[in-house]
Order: C-alpha cells, then structure tokens, then sequence
C-alpha cells in the first residue's frame, strides 16, 4: 500500500501542467504540441523495474486501441534519456518516453513526493496517470495506481472496452 502526503495534487477540470522534456533520442516533446488531442500521461519511477515493464507493456499492447480512440500516450520518468533508450527497445515500445531528469514536471503533476511503501517512508516518483482533453485541461487524475491491470482498468474507465 502506497500513501502520500505533500505534493499538491491535480484535480478534474485543472489545467494541465504544459512541459518540455526531452524523449528517449534526446528530441524536445512539449504537451502543447498535443492540443486538439486528448493525451494520457503516466509517470513510473524507472525504467527496466518489474513493474514499470509491465505498465509500459500494457500502454504498448493496447496503443492501437488508445490511437483510435484519439489517445496518445507519452510515459515520464526521472530517468537519463540512454536509460530510456535501452527500456524503449528492449521491450519495443512505440511512444515517447521523457525524461524529467530534475523531478520538476513530476512535481508539478503531483507525482512526486513523499510515499509510504511497504510500511516504510520515502520519497520518490508516485505512479501516477492523467488524461488531458484536447483543451489541454485534466479529465482523469489517478494517483498511486498499480503497474500491473491499470492499462486494462483505464480502458474500462474511459468507455474504450468493448462490450
């Protein structure tokens, strides 16, 4: 069980945070650039971990589904961009990984802060997803979400599963 305390958390209907952060190769990927577009952005604490291979996977496995329903997908962690190139090919995933190296784009989602995990305090990356509109406003925050069913409980959640 995760908790947390701290970071100021983003709400239904809240602006979102705009950024640029460079991807895997290095290019600069801005959320403006995504207006129109709805985006999903979800924040994992590293790359090539267990469970963040998992998520990434299911994002990947269900990407087609997400694109056609206008959805695109962008996954930030603090990691290096030569980290994220390695995660990138070696599980074959086909959307922008960024890398918020200085934690501030993790912060100012709420993402980052102190968590209580496996009974112990820390502070860190708390896995989290948003769904921005293509106003650029917040139309889904969820916080402390598992790696492991939460590609699958989003789909659900945004009326994408069929019936």
């Amino acid at each position: 069980m995760t908790e947390t305390s701290g970071a100021a958390r983003l709400s239904v209907g809240d602006a979102a945070p705009d950024f640029t952060l460079p991807d895997a190769d290095g290019k600069e990927v801005s959320l403006a650039s995504y207006r129109g577009r709805r985006v999903i952005i979800y924040f994992y604490p590293a790359a090539s971990t267990p469970g963040c291979t998992k998520q990434a996977c299911d994002f990947r496995d269900s990407l087609a589904q997400l694109n056609d329903a206008g959805l695109d997908v962008l996954g930030i962690s603090p990691d290096k961009p030569a980290k994220l190139v390695k995660f990138r090919d070696a599980e074959g995933l086909t959307f922008p990984l960024l890398s918020d190296q200085d934690r501030s784009v993790l912060a100012a989602y709420g993402a980052y802060g102190e968590k209580t995990l496996y009974g112990k305090k820390t502070v860190g990356v708390i896995r989290s997803t948003f769904v921005v509109d293509a106003a650029g406003k917040i139309e889904k925050a969820l916080y402390n979400v598992k790696a492991t069913g939460h590609v699958a409980k989003l789909i659900r959640d945004l009326g994408l599963a069929a019936a």
